[in-house]
């Protein structure tokens, strides 16, 4: 590694419990007697120590984690050590959704898909950070440290998951709690070289406040480095709950060998076209794709034009209603001390109420026009993010709100729309990397329900293309 890889690269791999495992790996030796719980969560709380001072990936360190874990309580990942994102609540630490807006109170309950995550088996080190309550693509803030990219630390590591995704690309944990309400767990994902499927909406349990919403956008899931990691949370997961509105999962093991029909979107349905370093990335994984016997084709969904406008004005929606009911979150809530992007988005939908009723009508119109793209094809592959991952501050909330809104959706144009559907979505890393060495991300999107079709293809590139690793350094 060179001097400027050592300077600007951060990762945890060492000769320790945790080795290079990923969680199903970590799993088995825990249940082998190899490794023992206590001991793997003692190494993973190093490592993230560790990593921390350059990260800033951590918002909370759970107490005794490392001396109450036990690899003995069942579960997929039975004594692996894992973090929970914090905007979700876990029993005993507080819940801040990243904001300094006030002062959170330790949760007296898991919330409910913290209590199917940690029906896996997991042990809580802690909760990773996010940018103020989800809202932003990248995990910075007004008034203090990022999360950096452990790939080159000058870099972004995406939002709103980028604590978790931070620390899983980095070695200090195998697999970490994510959600996505707008591409929280695929953008990060993308960012930091990792797997992050975005289950069907009503895959997993729904936290309270989601059911509440007028369109739920936000579903739970995790980031990992494999993709068996993904799939095995998937399958434990069912094992907790299943609906059986959807079919089953199931274990996925590996690729079915099935030649799927896969629609290519490289430019967005709102019209923003991908850099170069993206779009080769995404053609070039779909030419592997042809290689291996599978059709790719053009598509074009028949989007509204109005989906970006639509969307960000029930973004603004969202921060609305935080900054009237913000009072239950904890105490001495102040809607003014939201940070600059979240205020933005709350005037802006202060001066444009009106046209709720129509934002809302069109979106779930979406539906229909994106179920019409997959007639005649079991996926659709497109870029993640419309540019490869930007330099700190690019995204700060600090930036003007008018300049930060432009950029975000020129940056944001392809992940939306599983949200607002419903659909499941996945994003892969690809085989090529930017310029400074951060990977890219390729973006598949399934029907409703079909995400061993998403897995079957990840299997499928995984095996083909194994994903560059952070500690190898530039040579792989």
């Amino acid at each position: 590694m060179t001097t400027s890889e050592e300077r600007t690269r951060v990762h945890a791999f060492r000769d320790d419990a945790l080795g290079e495992h990923d969680a199903v790996g970590l799993a088995a030796a825990i249940r082998s007697g190899e490794v023992g719980a206590a001991e793997a969560a003692r190494d993973a709380a190093a490592r993230v120590r560790e990593v921390e001072a350059r990260l800033h990936a951590v918002q909370v360190h759970a107490e005794d984690a490392e001396t109450t874990a036990s690899g003995s309580g069942g579960g997929a990942f039975a004594g692996v050590p894992s973090f929970v994102k914090d905007n979700t609540d876990r029993r005993g630490l507080p819940t801040g959704h990243g904001s300094a807006a006030f002062t959170p109170r330790p949760a007296r309950h898991d919330a409910p898909f913290a209590r199917q995550f940690l029906s896996t088996g997991v042990t809580v080190l802690g909760k990773t950070r996010l940018p103020e309550f989800g809202f932003s693509p990248t995990t910075e803030y007004d008034d203090a440290e990022p999360v950096r990219n452990p790939w080159h630390t000058d870099h972004s590591a995406g939002g709103s998951s980028g604590g978790s995704a931070a620390l899983v690309a980095a070695g200090a944990v195998p697999i970490a709690h994510a959600n996505d309400g707008g591409g929280s767990i695929r953008i990060p994902s993308a960012c930091c070289g990792l797997v992050g499927l975005k289950p069907t909406r009503g895959r997993v349990v729904a936290n309270a406040q989601s059911r509440q919403l007028p369109l739920d956008l936000v579903t739970d899931g995790v980031v990992s480095r494999s993709v068996r990691d993904t799939a095995a949370f998937l399958a434990a997961a069912e094992r907790h709950w299943r609906n059986p509105a959807l079919p089953p999962v199931g274990l996925v093991e590996g690729p079915s060998g099935r030649r799927l029909r896969i629609g290519l979107l490289l430019d967005s349905p709102n019209g923003v076209r991908p850099d170069a370093a993206t779009r080769a990335a995404v053609t070039e994984t779909a030419t592997a794709l042809e290689r291996l016997g599978h059709t790719v084709e053009p598509v074009s969904p028949a989007i509204d034009p109005r989906f970006t406008e639509d969307f960000l004005t029930y973004w603004g929606l969202l921060s609305f209603l935080i900054g009237t009911t913000g009072r239950t979150l904890g105490a001495g809530f102040d809607r003014h001390r939201m940070d600059p992007l979240s205020r933005g988005l709350r005037e802006t939908y202060v001066e444009n109420w009106h046209r709720t009723p129509g934002v809302l009508r069109r979106l779930r119109r979406t539906k229909s026009a994106y179920a019409a793209a997959f007639r005649g094809h079991d996926l659709l592959m497109s870029p993640v993010l419309a540019h490869t991952t930007p330099p700190i501050g690019h995204l700060s909330p600090s930036v003007p709100y008018r300049t930060l809104v432009k950029r975000i959706l020129a940056y944001v144009a392809y992940t939306p729309i599983d949200n607002v559907v419903g659909t499941p979505s996945l994003s892969l890393p690809s085989a090529a990397t930017t310029d400074a060495g951060l990977p890219i991300g390729v973006m598949f999107s399934a029907r409703p329900g079909a995400e061993r079709n998403l897995l079957d293809v990840a299997f499928t590139l995984e095996a083909e293309r194994p994903f560059r690793r952070i500690q190898d350094g530039a040579g792989r």
